[in-house]
């Protein structure tokens, strides 16, 4: 295992959102999972936000040892998506990088805040793939990944005010929020997160006085 810088990034609230044109895709609870393929080596990382490990036989066994409730997630990997992705990582001229980081959810319908239930069926979802330029556009993702897995579109449009209101009064149908992705290039890529007063009164009645460290 190496411990690694934060992985993913941290993704803001909406309090300073610009109000522009975005995709936002449903937020899903449950544990960020990164993988990592090499050109020559394949698939050959993969670990939290925080930390990696090999994705061979002993590597897997440490990572189950070091995150009990997540053993699931290498099998499912392995069994969904590897080989599709390395498909289009090689065929797609979009991916002609050395190396490439795909980031899934690992949940369960049980699954809250990071935890998860031993006996629910778990699974993965496909939320960003990210090149050594940068976290791919909205668009882009869903024009090459869509035949996956992957992280369920619930608006197009402009960001604004009654949007987020919308979805905080629950109107769009998911359970702990939404992450907006707007921009069109590496230079003006952003993301927001909003989510449901129903989930913050959830962190209220499970966390109590701690529940600001699972909110936005």
């Amino acid at each position: 295992m190496a411990r690694v810088q934060l992985v993913y990034p941290k993704i803001p609230d909406s309090k300073n959102c610009p109000w522009e044109r975005c995709i936002a895709f449903e937020k899903y609870d449950g544990t960020n999972l990164h993988w990592v393929w090499e050109s020559e080596l394949g698939w050959y990382a993969f670990g939290t936000r925080r930390d990696r490990f090999d994705l061979d036989k002993q590597g897997i066994a440490q990572f189950n040892a070091a995150h009990p409730g997540l053993e699931a997630a290498s099998k499912i990997f392995n069994r969904d998506f590897a080989s599709a992705l390395e498909i289009v990582f090689r065929e797609n001229e979009n991916y002609r990088y050395p190396e490439i980081t795909v980031f899934t959810e690992f949940f369960g319908i049980n699954s809250f805040a990071g935890t998860h239930k031993n006996d629910d069926p778990k699974q993965l979802i496909l939320f960003d793939v990210q090149t050594d330029q940068c976290i791919i556009p909205a668009e882009q993702f869903l024009q090459d990944f869509s035949h996956l897995n992957i992280a369920r579109v619930v608006y197009r449009g402009k960001l604004t005010g009654k949007f987020i209101h919308d979805v905080r009064e629950g109107k769009y149908d998911v359970t702990e929020g939404v992450i907006c992705k707007g921009g069109k290039d590496i230079n003006n890529l952003w993301m927001v997160k909003i989510k449901t007063y129903s989930y913050l009164k959830k962190l209220q009645q499970f966390f109590q006085d701690d529940w600001r460290s699972y909110w936005e």
